[in-house]
């Protein structure tokens, strides 16, 4: 029999479950709650909530909403998000993440203090993915002049004899930050002024090297995870770099049982998004499946 063992350090992080209980609340009560995207990027997730009531749209819907209850989930939103709200008598329910919250302040501050200085040779860089819900708010809060790099090789476009200061989203590679910052330090013109903020969410960097050493005790590796995950991304990426017996899914349903074909151990893990109940589905998947034919490996060394 296959040994199988969930990541206790895998599924939903602070800000996610912040957000999901916030919006089982407000379901309780009675009434349309509208959520502005998808709650978080995970599609079962969302079809359960959908189940329960809660309603996706997105911005072209929501500006034409009125007199409605929208929950902002934990990427956050820009300014003119809060504007339309108000402008259209819609009730905000935030739950914006409280780490994505402060940076979002700080980004402002940079943003404001470089137009009290008249200064234009500051260039507010955001290490994150162009189009993110996270990264549009952002570079909402720059009025859209922040830059945004996604890799390292982008780091090579800046203007290195201009002033650099450095965010990150919250969910980014912390080990890609620093490596983009040694380019930026090597590089930058005398007399220019390069600053970095790490801004990356420790609850979130700390699973890398959890996810690591899990990925590396066991034959096989089940990633469960959104593929619109952009943390899923970067720790399933992970995963395979220590163990390419990794496979990523979105649902049980995915799972092929040949890939335990000489496997004895299991691991199942995920991303920040990822519900604990989804992992849980797919051990029972596995384990409704599974015969003693699933393992010729050990069959042969008897």
């Amino acid at each position: 029999m296959l040994q199988i063992e969930i990541d206790n350090g895998s599924g939903f992080c602070f800000g996610v479950t912040t957000a999901i209980k916030k919006a089982e609340e407000e379901l309780q009560k009675g009434g349309t709650l509208y959520c502005l995207g998808d709650i978080v990027h995970n599609g079962m997730e969302v079809e359960r909530l959908h189940a329960r009531g809660l309603v996706t749209i997105d911005h072209q819907q929501l500006r034409r909403l009125h007199n409605a209850k929208v929950l902002l989930r934990a990427h956050g939103e820009p300014p003119e998000t809060y504007a339309i709200a108000r402008r259209n008598n819609i009730e905000i329910i935030d739950a914006t993440c409280p780490v994505v919250l402060q940076l979002q302040r700080r980004i402002k501050k940079q943003h404001e203090n470089n137009a009290e200085t008249n200064d234009s040779e500051r260039q507010i860089v955001i290490f994150g993915k162009n189009g993110h819900a996270e990264v549009l708010g952002l570079v909402g809060q720059t009025h859209s002049k922040a830059i945004v790099i996604e890799k390292f090789d982008d780091v090579k476009k800046l203007d290195f004899s201009r002033n650099i200061y450095l965010y990150s989203q919250t969910t980014k590679s912390l080990d890609e930050f620093h490596h983009i910052i040694d380019y930026i330090r090597a590089h930058i013109s005398p007399g220019a002024e390069f600053k970095s903020f790490d801004t990356i969410c420790r609850q979130v960097a700390n699973r890398m090297p959890n996810i690591a050493a899990f990925a590396g005790r066991h034959d096989v590796v089940i990633f469960v995870a959104g593929r619109k995950s952009s943390n899923g991304k970067v720790l399933f990426k992970e995963c395979l770099s220590v163990n390419p017996n990794s496979h990523q899914i979105e649902s049980a349903a995915e799972i092929d049982m040949r890939w335990f074909n000489h496997a004895e151990t299991v691991g199942i893990c995920g991303a920040t998004s990822t519900p604990k109940w989804l992992m849980e589905e797919c051990r029972e998947y596995i384990r409704k499946r599974e015969t003693p034919g699933n393992h010729p490996s050990r069959a042969n060394s008897r």
